[in-house]
């Protein structure tokens, strides 16, 4: 609380004596681990750690990582010959598929991989057709090969892991 209260000061001060300043606050500190089991993904295991990797570039209350033995994992992933999908029980788990249909089609593997992770932050479809909108899934073109969440999604992202964590369920179909 003090640190973050101090980095808001110096926030402050940099910006009335036009400088640019940083303070130093590592973004794990106060982020949410959870934990994935890719191991029954079967050929998408590089694709699901590229699409946890792209969340962890962007999102800073969140972070995803691979489940360590003996731990039970917040998030599976599995592999099988349908459309990708996600069944969320609450906010940060549940699984998903990373369905071979889609890649089939020609859908970019690692937008897949990281829209489904999407579901299980807490973000939904948005049909917008817009390929820089992540969780527009597959009404973005087939040849839409942007992975990365926009500046909005990573924002809900962040506040939805800010505060407690919300209860809500779904089930997210990629088409």
């Amino acid at each position: 609380m003090v640190l973050r209260r101090l980095s808001t000061l110096v926030a402050t001060l940099a910006l009335l004596f036009g400088g640019m300043l940083v303070a130093a606050q590592p973004a794990s500190a106060a982020a949410r681990i959870l934990y994935y089991d890719a191991s029954t993904a079967q050929e998408f295991v590089s694709v699901v750690n590229q699409g946890a990797a792209i969340w962890n570039a962007r999102a800073t209350n969140v972070k995803l990582q691979p489940v360590p033995a003996g731990r039970t994992p917040n998030i599976r992933v599995y592999a099988d010959n349908g459309w990708p999908r996600t069944y969320t029980s609450s906010l940060g788990n549940g699984y998903w598929y990373m369905g071979r249909e889609a890649v089939v089609d020609g859908y970019y593997p690692p937008r897949i991989a990281a829209h489904e992770f999407g579901h299980i932050l807490g973000l939904p479809d948005r049909r917008t057709g817009l390929c820089s909108d992540l969780m527009s899934g597959s009404s973005a073109p087939v040849s839409c090969t942007n992975p990365n969440p926009n500046a909005t999604e990573v924002a809900q992202v962040n506040a939805a892991f800010a505060g407690s964590p919300a209860t809500t369920a779904g089930v997210y179909v990629w088409r």
